[in-house]
C-alpha cells in the first residue's frame, strides 16, 4: 500500500473519530459545573473599570 493511501485511510477513519472526541471533550469542559464562575468573571470584564474613561479624559485636558 502506498503512503498516500495509508494516510488517507487513517485520516478518513481514526483521525475523524479522534477530532470528534476532542470536540465533544472541549464542549463538555466548557459547560462543566465548575466553570460557571469563570464564565461570569469573563463576561463582566468590560464593566470592571467603568470610572477609568472619565479619569482618562480629565488627564488629557
Amino acid at each position: 500500500m502506498e503512503t498516500y493511501s495509508l494516510l488517507r485511510e487513517f485520516a478518513d477513519s481514526w483521525m475523524l473519530l479522534l477530532l470528534f472526541l476532542f470536540f465533544v471533550g472541549v464542549i463538555l469542559w466548557a459547560i462543566r459545573p465548575g466553570s460557571n464562575k469563570t464564565h461570569r468573571d469573563t463576561a463582566n470584564i468590560p464593566f470592571r473599570n467603568e470610572d477609568k474613561p472619565a479619569a482618562f479624559e480629565e488627564a488629557r485636558k
